[in-house]
């Protein structure tokens, strides 16, 4: 029998056993699928000091043919738990693919990610991921576009300078040879960490593709499903915009005006749109003005927590 190559799927969780539990059993599809083509093993590291997540992992500690591992980090920074879990996964492993604890992959998402990085040599792809919310939630959140500017959305195989962590996977080599190359503990409460980690992995030579058919779900939660959410969630991805660009050395300028360009355009969008008759979209309209704002707040010293 041949050697299969191993991924180990790393995976950070927090407060959120349930959505845990949905994640895996999806994942034990996916395995499913590739079992001819590889391994599949879980590590996953609880972010939660009480360890409430181990009876979750326990269920599934006999599905995986490569064996799931589990690690307590316990201090609430998403950088630090992230750290771990890659340092783990990629000790045995040929890939570890990343994913979070509200998301549910694809029965074909691991079979996908083996197509695009045989097919292109890569060290590393990253695909969709798609937010939905449940049923009974407001029309307007599907009938405006408030969940399409938050999705990759590249041609298959596209070379790209990023990536991210609800849906990626990368080589475990360039993991164990890059140790400097990990997610910055400062950004652990912010936000932004996932794109400095891969931007600052492509600079130091990775080679990362979009994988168009490696699609995963972002289950959103009830308490999502109002503008107050979508505001809010717009004004902190504005913010934790600013802060990784300013790490690359963007100019503070520069994004204070980018982040008041887009308020602008936010704000005209829907006269704009009743001026050729379409519907406002007022609700969208606002939560991207609030992207801007965020935008602006981080040049002027603020910093919101995610």
């Amino acid at each position: 029998m041949r050697n299969l190559p191993k991924i180990t799927v790393a995976v950070c969780t927090y407060r959120r056993n349930e959505p845990l539990r949905t994640l895996l059993a999806a994942l034990v599809e996916a395995a499913n699928e590739v079992r001819e083509r590889a391994k599949i093993g879980v590590v996953i590291v609880d972010d939660n000091p009480d360890g409430r997540a181990r009876s979750v992992v326990c269920e599934f500690k006999n599905r995986f043919a490569g064996g799931v591992r589990y690690r307590i980090s316990g201090i609430g920074n998403i950088s630090v738990a992230r750290n771990i879990a890659v340092d783990v996964a990629s000790k045995g492993s040929d890939w570890v693919a990343m994913i979070d604890d509200d998301c549910e992959p694809t029965s074909s998402w691991l079979g996908a990610y083996l197509d695009v990085l045989e097919g292109t040599g890569a060290d590393c792809a990253t695909g969709q991921m798609n937010l939905r919310v449940p049923p009974g939630s407001p029309r307007w959140l599907e009938e405006q576009p408030f969940f399409d500017d938050v999705r990759f959305d590249f041609e298959d195989r596209a070379a790209l300078d990023v990536a991210a962590t609800n849906n990626s996977i990368i080589r475990a080599s360039f993991l164990r040879e890059n140790p400097q190359i990990r997610f910055l503990p400062e950004l652990g409460k912010l936000g932004g960490e996932d794109m400095v980690f891969y931007r600052t992995a492509h600079r130091a030579g990775l080679k990362i593709r979009f994988a168009k058919a490696a699609g995963v779900w972002g289950n959103e939660p009830p308490e999502r499903a109002t503008l107050k959410h979508q505001i809010l969630y717009r004004y902190w991805l504005g913010n934790s915009t600013y802060v990784t660009n300013r790490h690359f050395g963007v100019g503070r300028g520069r994004l204070f005006l980018r982040g008041a360009k887009g308020f602008v355009e936010a704000v005209v969008r829907p006269f704009a749109r009743l001026s050729r008759r379409a519907p406002p979209q007022w609700r969208y309209g606002v939560a991207a003005a609030a992207g801007g704002v965020g935008l602006m707040s981080g040049a002027v010293g603020v910093r919101k927590k995610h």
